[in-house]
């Protein structure tokens, strides 16, 4: 495979052809994603797309989360036609273990070593007593998102059907936990005895800025890019739903040669150099079903290459030459 690399514009978006190395040198703050998504230290030279496949991650997925944090992670649903559930929901699951078993625990320690939690101090020990409270509030949250809103979605991502009028467990973000944490850093700015010296104070309110941050980039994250997508792959299942229950006949008897829509999505995912066993896991398909598309497509087009369809999907503009695996 064969790359044209091109220096990264910084108003410009990450493509699945740009290294890895690079996108973190321009901002350290994306190691963040890339360990969310699962992926190791140690890639080398290698493009995100070479990354993503070798930890078995849909690289648009990735690339939307990726450009969507580095962008601000505004408060605008994104464009989700072609991500894969799964792979966010583990993205997701792994950012609640962060926050639960490192982040916040190493915020406290910190906290403890920056303030006297002596009897005498009783400032210091309410402000350790809010800060603990403010970890049970957000552990119940993500506890409920465990246990409920994800175990809602894999349902969907396993097929089954659901009452999506309780879809409001999608967009459950407790507001008074990123509340509760800016109160927290006002009590120490306004509040906290003064000391000669403040540097470990001062470092602890820092970590809890980039927390408050980071927190609101993975609402954001959940409301706009998870909560979309969850939808629509709900409301694929239910149009597709004899699709998965019965294997689709070859259509050597119909009129009609135009592709479907599904057919479509599969000549994309061809297009973007996919295997079989990649594009029923993301389309949430049986291998056999894929084959027998393949076959209609094949039969539909007379092409009968990968080569043959990714030029056909181009020329369509369904994808586009950089989306190409050449």
């Amino acid at each position: 495979m064969v790359y044209n690399y091109n220096d990264y514009s910084m108003s410009g978006r990450y493509k699945a052809t740009d290294k890895l190395s690079y996108v973190i040198s321009n901002d350290y703050h994306l190691l963040q994603v890339m360990s969310r998504f699962g992926i190791t230290l140690g890639f080398g030279e290698k493009t995100i797309y070479d990354v993503c496949r070798q930890a078995n991650i849909d690289v648009d997925t990735f690339l939307l989360v990726l450009n969507y944090v580095k962008d601000g992670a505004d408060g605008h649903p994104q464009k989700v036609d072609n991500i894969s559930v799964p792979n966010l929901l583990d993205y997701l699951k792994r950012t609640h273990t962060y926050y639960l078993e490192y982040l916040l625990p190493s915020i406290r320690f910190h906290l403890l070593n920056a303030i006297d939690c002596s009897v005498k101090n009783e400032i210091a020990f309410l402000v350790l007593k809010f800060y603990d409270e403010y970890v049970e509030e957000v552990r119940k949250h993500m506890e409920f998102e465990e246990t409920t809103t994800f175990a809602f979605v894999q349902k969907i991502i396993d097929g089954e059907s659901v009452d999506l009028a309780k879809s409001h467990l999608l967009s459950r973000h407790s507001e008074s936990i990123e509340s509760k944490l800016k109160e927290l850093k006002n009590l120490f700015m306004q509040y906290y005895p003064a000391k000669e010296n403040n540097e470990k104070l001062n470092a602890v309110i820092i970590s809890i800025y980039q927390a408050e941050e980071d927190l609101s980039s993975h609402c954001r994250v959940e409301d706009n890019i998870f909560s979309p997508a969850v939808r629509r792959l709900d409301k694929q299942n239910k149009l597709h739903n004899s699709e998965r229950e019965l294997e689709p006949v070859d259509e050597v008897s119909s009129q009609d040669d135009s592709l479907s829509e599904r057919e479509k999505e599969i000549v994309v995912c061809v297009a973007k150099g996919m295997a079989n066993k990649e594009i029923a896991d993301k389309l949430c398909l049986s291998i056999n079903t894929v084959t027998t598309h393949r076959r209609n497509i094949a039969r539909k087009l007379s092409i009968h290459s990968s080569a043959g369809i990714t030029i056909y999907a181009i020329v369509n503009k369904l994808v586009t030459l950089d989306e190409v695996n050449m």
